[in-house]
């Protein structure tokens, strides 16, 4: 049988509740699952009613929940290497917090480009796609700030490309449909508000089209998902089969907002799958068993159709 990895995140976050509410929930084969992790962890957030698989994952500190600390950031980072190495078929990481990966000496904005740094061959580049049922949107650049943001037509080419890779080899959808995000308001108005969509977006779709690629051309990122809202709420299908967002929020905050605990964080372009919670640590209410593991059983339930 195939087998999942599911690492519980920071300790001091709500990471390991989560986990241990969603597996309790799922009731998965004792076989399909290894958890990385601590026993002093998982006793400390409750208890998993299946005897799954634990890969101890060293931790001497004291679990204080809401606290950012470097020893929690260690362990964070020590159970993602961990489960990079043991190859399980598919990947859910739980939350982790990037200012304690900062203090424990990692340099990384998060699972996505740690996995890249150490999963990725041959020209691999991780990518984030965020997923509620057929609701999918991608993200041209990740975790940076937004002056920092840049963008080119060979990146965004190469991007889309290997979006419509997954597509096809991944999810069977031979000739999804694409919509692509303007960076500036009113996709900058003919160059009125911003010239990327002139001198950047639409070149790139302009080749990609030649490459047979169904992508719009730059649409404004302010109307563009309100049909999709529409249709997702009623449970109807999408314009589209992918979004396509050139920054952080420009892509999350329409999905977040309409899906909620449907979200998914899914890193594509390497060899394993991984998916996420669509959500953080949440320190404001670890530790006082009411955090809600709706997102983890998704992120879980997401991974297991690729394995």
């Amino acid at each position: 049988m195939n087998k999942i990895a599911i690492t519980t995140g920071d300790p001091n976050g709500i990471g390991a509740e989560i986990t241990i509410k969603a597996l309790n929930k799922l009731r998965l084969p004792q076989e399909s699952i290894v958890i990385l992790s601590n026993k002093k962890i998982l006793d400390f957030y409750g208890k998993l009613d299946t005897d799954y698989e634990l890969i101890e994952i060293p931790f001497e500190a004291d679990i204080t929940p809401g606290k950012i600390t470097a020893d929690c950031g260690e362990f964070s980072y020590k159970s993602l290497l961990k489960a990079i190495e043991i190859k399980p078929d598919g990947l859910v990481t739980a939350p982790i917090a990037k200012n304690a990966l900062y203090m424990a000496g990692h340099k990384f904005n998060g699972h996505t480009e740690i996995l890249q740094q150490f999963l990725a061959h041959d020209g691999q580049k991780a990518e984030m796609l965020f997923v509620a049922k057929d609701f999918r949107v991608l993200l041209l650049t990740r975790h940076c700030a937004l002056k920092d943001i840049v963008l080119t037509k060979e990146c965004v080419v190469e991007k889309v490309l290997k979006l419509q890779e997954f597509f096809n080899n991944k999810l069977g959808i031979i000739h999804p449909k694409f919509a692509l995000c303007g960076l500036n308001p009113h996709s900058g108005e003919d160059g009125i508000l911003g010239s990327e969509e002139l001198e950047i977006l639409n070149p790139a779709v302009k080749a990609l089209r030649t490459k047979g690629i169904n992508i719009t051309y730059p649409l404004p990122a302010d109307t563009l998902f309100i049909d999709a809202a529409k249709n997702y709420y009623s449970d109807k299908k999408l314009p589209y089969d992918c979004y396509i967002a050139n920054y952080h929020d420009q892509g999350l905050i329409p999905i977040k907002t309409v899906a909620g605990d449907d979200t998914v964080n899914m890193t594509i372009g390497l060899d394993i799958i991984r998916t996420s919670p669509g959500h953080g640590t949440a320190f404001d209410i670890a530790g006082k068993n009411i955090a809600r593991e709706d997102d983890m059983i998704a992120a879980i339930n997401a991974v297991l159709k690729f394995v």
